[in-house]
């Protein structure tokens, strides 16, 4: 099975069972990977929901089915380039975002967004490979 990495859009949908059809076909027969920085904004969400335990539970569990790519220097150097980049070019982009892209570009995975706008500038100018549906 080769690895897909999900952003946090995706991730959530996932989690909710609430993914449209058309991308949750093609991820059948992947392997989920998340990086720290969707770990941490869901985190987020589920602390600021107040989960109680069951659904905690479910999220552990579902965690515990998925990658996690952490930071490296490797990719805190690529997340750099990819931030001075974009800003050399007039066109910063949303820190979080340029994270999940270096993450995937160091591991030469390819990323499965919801919002293919938040990444196309990665897509176009650092040939990050993305599924959308």
């Amino acid at each position: 099975m080769s690895p897909i990495v999900l952003d946090t859009d995706v991730a959530s949908r996932v989690l909710r069972d609430r993914l449209a059809p058309s991308l949750a076909t093609k991820l059948i027969g992947r392997t989920p990977i998340i990086t720290f920085i969707t770990l941490g904004e869901l985190t987020t969400w589920v602390e600021l929901r107040h989960w109680g335990p069951s659904r905690l539970a479910s999220f552990a569990h579902w965690l515990d089915g998925v990658g996690v790519l952490h930071s490296t220097d490797g990719i805190a150097r690529i997340w750099g380039r990819l931030t001075a980049g974009a800003v050399q070019r007039g066109r910063p982009r949303p820190q979080n975002d340029t994270w999940i892209a270096a993450c995937c570009l160091a591991k030469g995975l390819p990323l499965a967004p919801l919002n293919v706008k938040d990444f196309d500038y990665f897509a176009e100018h650092e040939r990050l490979s993305l599924v959308t549906s």
